[in-house]
């Protein structure tokens, strides 16, 4: 048995909560993972894991285990970033989780310049807006909008998006142009909704002006859960939506999409990078965070 190999099956076990879920994210057979463990704790003489056909819990002894082995293999992974052929280039696996559009658009188009950098390093990039079970699945990090949900992440903002309100020409012939928010709660205006999480929360529409605030509460014709999409039925002309004008700056320019409410202000969006407070910060998800740090600051701020 390798026991490193062991302690890592039995902390990917006890993260993802379960042995088919760790043997996935660790590339493994189920039948290699559990006999890891097995080994494992026949080497110590304690029982880590109680299994049952349905549930998988972690003994007293094996929280106890799980706190130290953490630490030791964070130790481990120190010692070997601190070599200086390790820290000037940064090497392995990195898994992150992106909103569609803020890859499409930014992240993607500027990959090149971090790979050139950082050649040895492999990005597992997942794209999407939905949540991330950022343990359960392994996931290094996330990068989302918003304010964090969990509150059991280590979260650092990374820049404030400036938002805007905008509809397509077609929509607006339609349905004429709003000169007021309060008229989105007309009856024959609607709205694109952005849902949130499985709970389907809408990002609300808060809009001040010289001291005025209104909060627009209108019936929506469509929601959706990706930024992507969202933007695509905008531009189909399904309603009215608001999102980070850095999305909207092609389609501004080709007449396709038309600002509205120019003169009113929305708080923006903050952008934060979240991942485990259990998990080292290696090398290359350090420099990985320090890059989207980058490419969002040094981006021309958009007037809010």
């Amino acid at each position: 048995m390798d026991r490193f190999d062991a302690m890592r099956a039995f902390v990917r076990v006890v993260e993802a909560g379960s042995f088919t879920r760790a043997a996935e994210t660790l590339h493994m057979s189920k039948t290699t993972v559990t006999h890891l463990v097995q080994q494992l704790e026949a080497r110590l003489r304690v029982r880590l894991l109680n299994r049952t056909t349905r549930k998988l819990n972690v003994t007293p002894d094996g929280i106890a285990y799980y706190e130290r082995v953490t630490r030791l293999l964070a130790d481990m992974d120190d010692a070997e970033t601190s070599l200086s052929s390790a820290s000037i280039a940064p090497r392995g696996r990195l898994r992150v989780d992106v909103p569609s559009p803020l890859a499409s658009l930014l992240l993607i188009p500027t990959l090149p310049e971090f790979f050139a950098r950082y050649p040895d390093i492999q990005v597992d990039l997942g794209v999407s807006d939905r949540t991330v079970d950022i343990i359960g699945e392994n996931v290094d990090c996330v990068v989302r909008g918003g304010e964090p949900k969990d509150q059991s992440m280590i979260a650092r903002r990374v820049v404030e998006l400036p938002l805007g309100v905008f509809a397509s020409p077609e929509y607006l012939a339609m349905a004429g142009v709003p000169s007021h928010p309060a008229e989105l709660e007309d009856s024959h205006h609607r709205i694109i909704g952005f849902s949130w999480g499985r709970a389907g929360h809408l990002y609300p529409l808060v809009m001040r002006r010289r001291g005025e605030r209104t909060e627009v509460k209108s019936r929506y014709a469509l929601a959706v859960d990706d930024g992507n999409a969202y933007l695509a039925a905008g531009l189909a002309g399904l309603g009215i939506l608001w999102l980070p004008r850095y999305m909207t700056e092609t389609y501004l320019k080709q007449g396709k999409l038309v600002a509205l409410f120019e003169d009113w202000q929305l708080d923006p969006m903050p952008l934060y990078i979240a991942y485990p407070p259990n998990r080292h910060v290696s090398a290359k998800l350090r420099v990985f965070i320090d890059w989207v740090v980058a490419v969002m600051n040094k981006r021309p701020r958009e007037a809010s």
